[in-house]
This record gives structure tokens, C-alpha cells and sequence, in this order.
């Protein structure tokens, strides 16, 4: 069997919750979509804003904190650090249990350090990294440019001993997890082999055609060969199949899939997504499917860059058209858009443009927009 490319486009953004306007419940929505991850640059709004914005047009920033408050979602590492649905959490304490044994990149913290932490903790209540270590030395205890104190809370947060109980502007406020984490999903527990099944099953769904290495890089929580081994084993009972993906290029690629495969056509209008967006996360999957090939340019040097320091994917229905240089000064200042090639910005389709911008300068609490005099590149 062979998907053509544009039916791949349709189901990968499906998959994606970017084929409809959602109406359930932001736990709902993230749940379909997996995780959202965070990410610290501002230059519009933070990533997972912007995520969670570009499939529901009345989001707001509000909205992902109070769910965080009614207990709803965790925060912990998939390929990076991200909010997770709370039923996922039995699922990740074998991601804790890994971490604890792998203490090498740790070994500078002394256990006193980890339990005074926790003691204080403890006793006093949530905390970030600033109310700790006072006049402790930077570079002195873990990565970065972290004091003691803070290596500490990282370290007790990825091995499940914290949690985070929710972010001031962005900084995490760190909390026992046994305060932080409802039943049942505080007490339950799973197998390592459910939590395979698990594991590969949800991220076929979520993707809805994958390699196995993109099976097991969805969540990061199996190894590429436990992944390989679970597909050999499901396409032998019959629980998948193979099927040949179409890429912009015209290639086939071999793919594993499961039930039938199909999607409505995403809406014409146009949306701007993070470069942190889910859809985007693996960007050798979303060049081969859209033939548009993105990278960051924040640790590039200026004068290096293509494009330019956080620049941001467009998508137009179910074709990325562009990307775009914008950030937040006040005004939402527009610097420069590049159509991708073949794409013609005619009048509709920069009206489409327009009004994406000032859906977004809204949102953000913008005061309006300007437009640099050569902006349309």
C-alpha cells in the first residue's frame, strides 16, 4: 500500500491538532497531542503558548496555569521538558528509576545537599531555585551555570522525589511530589512491558504512520531497539502493517501504520506555529512530508544567519508556506516574511497573513503592529 504525499499531509496534521478548530477541553487537547513542550525565548510568546494558541484561537497564557492547578498535567522530560497529561505519570517512574541509577553526570552532589533540600522542602513548602543556596557559587555543583542548591532541585525533580507544582514567569516552583501529584496516579505503577505497549502504541497514533526510530523518539521512553523489537513482534500478530509514505520529493519511505488512514482537509486559514510545535518537533520527518527544511537560528552568529535569531514557521492549510521574523516590542513588529519557493503572496493570501498577525499581537497583549518597509522578502 502507498499514501500519496498530500494524503500523508492531511493525516500527519490531524494526528497533530491542526486539522480543525479543537472544541474539547485544553486537558483534552494536549492529551491528543501528546505533550507541549517548553521553551524559555519570549520574542512573541513563549513556545508553549504559541502550541497550544495555533489550535485554538482563543487560548490564553491563563489557561495552561490553571489547569495546572486543578491538577491536571505534570511537567517532565520527553525529548526536552514538557507538560504532560497527569495520567501519564505512573508511565515516567521508570524514567525516574533510570535516572536515579545513571547519577554520573550528578556525582559532585553530596546526599546531605539532596536531603537538606528535601527537609526544607518539607518543612517550609514550594520553592524555586532562587530561594535556595544563597550565597552559594555558580558552576560549583552540576551543569550550566547552576548553584548547588539548584542541581540539587534539578536532580531530585528528574528522579521523581519533586515535582513541579507550576512556573513563576518561568521559573519552576518545586515541590514535594507526594503534595503535588493526585491519587491514584501518585500510587500507581506499571511494568516496563506495559510501559512499552504503551509507549509505541500511543506514538503510532499520535504520528499516525512512523518509523520505529520515530516511535521511539516520540516520548523517549524506549530505546530505538526496544521500539524495533515492538513493531517486528506487533506486525507479526498482525496489530500493524507496512505501508509506503510519499514525501514531497516523490520518494517512498517505509512506514508502519495501523487502521485506516485518512483526514479531512485542514482549514485554508493561515496559522503560525513555534518552532518548538509539536508538528515540527522531528525536522527530518516534516521536510520529507512538506519539502521545507528548518532550523533555529539562535546559537547561530548573526552574521551566519539565513534567516534570522527565532524565526517562525507559517502553515497554510496543509502546506507550510513560509517563515517569518517577528517579535513583541510593545507592538508586534514584523520584520521579514519569506515565502517559500513557488508560494505568490497575492492579496488573499496575505489578508490570511494579516490576520493571523493581528490574532496573535491580541493575544499577546500587543499594542498593534508595524511592518518593517521590507518586510515581504
Amino acid at each position: 500500500m502507498m499514501i500519496p504525499n498530500a494524503t500523508a499531509r492531511r493525516i500527519f496534521l490531524d494526528r497533530h491538532a491542526l486539522t480543525r478548530n479543537p472544541t474539547e477541553p485544553l486537558a483534552e487537547l494536549i492529551d491528543r497531542i501528546g505533550f507541549v513542550q517548553l521553551d524559555s525565548i519570549n520574542t512573541v510568546e513563549r513556545a508553549h503558548h504559541m502550541i497550544l494558541s495555533a489550535r485554538r484561537p482563543g487560548y490564553k497564557p491563563d489557561d495552561l496555569g490553571k489547569l495546572y492547578a486543578r491538577g491536571g498535567l505534570f511537567e517532565h522530560w520527553t525529548h526536552d521538558a514538557s507538560v504532560l497529561p497527569i495520567h501519564l505519570f505512573p508511565h515516567w517512574k521508570h524514567r525516574f528509576a533510570a535516572a536515579e541509577r545513571k547519577r554520573d553526570r550528578w556525582q559532585d552532589l553530596s546526599q546531605a545537599l539532596l536531603d537538606e533540600t528535601l527537609a526544607h522542602i518539607a518543612e517550609h513548602g514550594p520553592v524555586m531555585a532562587a530561594d535556595m543556596g544563597g550565597e552559594e557559587p555558580k558552576n560549583s555543583g552540576g551543569w550550566w551555570n547552576w548553584h548547588p542548591s539548584k542541581t540539587a532541585l534539578e536532580w531530585l525533580w528528574r528522579t521523581g522525589h519533586l515535582s513541579i507544582k507550576g512556573r513563576q514567569g518561568f521559573q519552576k516552583i518545586y515541590d514535594l511530589t507526594e503534595r503535588v501529584i493526585p491519587e491514584p496516579f501518585l500510587s500507581a505503577t506499571t511494568t516496563a512491558q506495559d510501559t512499552l505497549d504503551w509507549a509505541c502504541n500511543s506514538a503510532l497514533d499520535r504520528l499516525g504512520f512512523a518509523t520505529s526510530g520515530e516511535i521511539a523518539a516520540y516520548w523517549r521512553a524506549v530505546t530505538p531497539s526496544q521500539a524495533a523489537d515492538w513493531c517486528r513482534a506487533a506486525l507479526h500478530r498482525g496489530e500493524i502493517a507496512e505501508t509506503r509514505i510519499e514525501s514531497a520529493d516523490g520518494t517512498l519511505r517505509r512506514h508502519y501504520t495501523r487502521g485506516p488512514l485518512d483526514a479531512p482537509d485542514p482549514p485554508s486559514r493561515i496559522r503560525i506555529l513555534s518552532p518548538f510545535d509539536p508538528a515540527l518537533r522531528d525536522r527530518g520527518r516534516a521536510e520529507r512530508l512538506f519539502g521545507f527544511r528548518y532550523r533555529i537560528e539562535v546559537f547561530v552568529p548573526e552574521a551566519k544567519r539565513q534567516y534570522g535569531y527565532y524565526v517562525f514557521p507559517v502553515l497554510e492549510g496543509a502546506e507550510i508556506i513560509g517563515r517569518i521574523d517577528m517579535k513583541r516590542q510593545g507592538t508586534l513588529n514584523i520584520r521579514a516574511f519569506w515565502p517559500e519557493a513557488g508560494i505568490r503572496m497575492g492579496k488573499l493570501r496575505l489578508a490570511r497573513l494579516e490576520a493571523e498577525l493581528a490574532r496573535i499581537a491580541r493575544n499577546v497583549g500587543a499594542t498593534g503592529m508595524t511592518f518593517a518597509p521590507d518586510w515581504l522578502r
